[in-house]
């Protein structure tokens, strides 16, 4: 991988910069990651949160929200805004000589939105429209709702609100929400791309030096409760949810069950496309993901299937799962070592994908691993790593959700 330099710093008020200067390029990125995620919302006002990541970029400093997308669009940025479990982010591209155009504008939107509660109506009706969409798609439902029965509170809560919460936020809730997370201690800028180091973070002390910092809330942890294992549907289809625990990005055998997840379902030679949907035809979709907090992790798995097939689909997924133990071909990991250097590869020549990297790498680690790094642990990875890892990690207290006309049973 070729040779990276990764300048990392904190300015006096808790603000972490991150650089990382790629002269092959043209372009440049930036993603701020403020800590206002959904953990930070008050009981009983999710989807605060999501609104406010709307609302804010509606006008900022002396621009009304029309003439804030314009100076954003004059610059040909490609922007995105998103709400996380413990961030929002606020993502940046362009060509490399509007970097810093940008994050001036950003800086207004950090620190000097207008919040226009006429706007407010607008950013609630699209939060809306967003929680009907879930619920119309059971797929991205039983994954929303597997996730709140297998993480402890507030770290369950769906980033972008719930519909029966939704409707209790107002206007002084975002403000409020805004009021007490908004601050630069917690903050991670990760900037990367064709820059000048001095000159962004010449521009980053001027733009953000100042802003004061503030308390960071406290997050009380309220352990997960038995919960249904059955959301009843009347459908032709059921839809499975699986969530058992695994180890987070920090941990150092991360990159053995990420290999794990990824024989189980990394395309369509994986395990469990092949057995589950190719041999069998039990299902139209089937995967698994490694989804990972700061301090815990679990490994989520889906299928689709019809009603009739919904118990067998179950059982041979699961089967699966725990068949990885028994034994694993050399033939499995290189291909999950092919596709992940396709992706550090990929990821080397996007400027927004190493901006985003390496901000999320800070808050995992509090330090940045560079592409040779990753490379090279993928490399030493060998079958018995990967074993290893599984048989240490039974497949035990499994969060079973089935969204469907009928109930499903976890076999023994």
């Amino acid at each position: 991988m070729p040779e990276q330099n990764i300048l990392a710093e904190q300015l006096p008020n808790g603000l972490t910069l991150i650089m990382e200067p790629m002269s092959e390029v043209r372009s440049a990125a930036f993603s701020l990651l403020v800590p206002a995620g959904s953990i930070y919302e008050p009981t009983g006002f999710n989807g605060t949160a999501s609104i406010l990541t709307d609302l804010i970029t509606r006008g900022a400093g002396d621009r009304n929200s029309r003439e804030l997308s314009s100076a954003l669009d004059n610059l040909g940025i490609q922007r995105s805004e998103s709400v996380g479990w413990n961030f929002i982010t606020f993502s940046a591209a362009s060509v490399a000589e509007n970097v810093i155009p940008g994050l001036r504008i950003y800086a207004d939107i950090i620190r000097d939105p207008l919040l226009p509660q006429e706007q407010f109506p607008a950013a609630m009706s699209s939060a809306e429209q967003s929680l009907l969409a879930i619920e119309d798609d059971p797929q991205r439902k039983v994954l929303v709702e597997l996730r709140r029965r297998c993480y402890d509170a507030p770290w369950n809560r769906p980033v972008d609100g719930t519909l029966s919460e939704l409707e209790a936020v107002t206007p002084a809730n975002a403000r409020s929400h805004y009021k007490t997370n908004f601050h630069p201690n917690g903050t991670i800028l990760g900037v990367a791309g064709h820059i000048d180091p001095d000159r962004v973070r010449e521009a980053v002390q001027e733009l953000f030096g100042d802003w004061s910092t503030a308390p960071a809330p406290e997050v009380t942890r309220v352990p997960r409760k038995a919960a249904e294992t059955h959301l009843a549907a009347d459908s032709a289809q059921t839809h499975i949810g699986l969530a058992f625990d695994a180890v987070p990005y920090r941990h150092e055998d991360y990159y053995a069950a990420w290999a794990a997840v990824s024989i189980l379902s990394g395309g369509s030679s994986s395990r469990l496309f092949t057995e589950v949907r190719e041999k069998r035809g039990l299902c139209y979709s089937v995967y698994a993901s490694l989804n990972s907090l700061l301090e815990e992790a679990r490994i989520l798995a889906y299928a689709g299937t019809t009603v009739e097939r919904a118990q067998e689909t179950l059982d041979v997924m699961l089967a699966e799962i725990r068949k990885l133990k028994d034994g694993i071909d050399d033939s499995e990991l290189f291909r999950c070592k092919a596709r992940a250097k396709s992706a550090l590869i990929m990821q080397q020549e996007s400027t927004a994908a190493r901006a985003s990297a390496i901000a999320r790498d800070w808050f995992h680690l509090g330090r940045v691993q560079t592409l040779d790094e990753i490379h090279g642990k993928l490399d030493r990875l060998t079958v018995t790593d990967i074993l290893d890892y599984v048989r240490s990690h039974p497949v035990d207290d499994i969060t079973l959700l089935a969204v469907g006309p009928e109930p499903l049973q976890l076999p023994d």
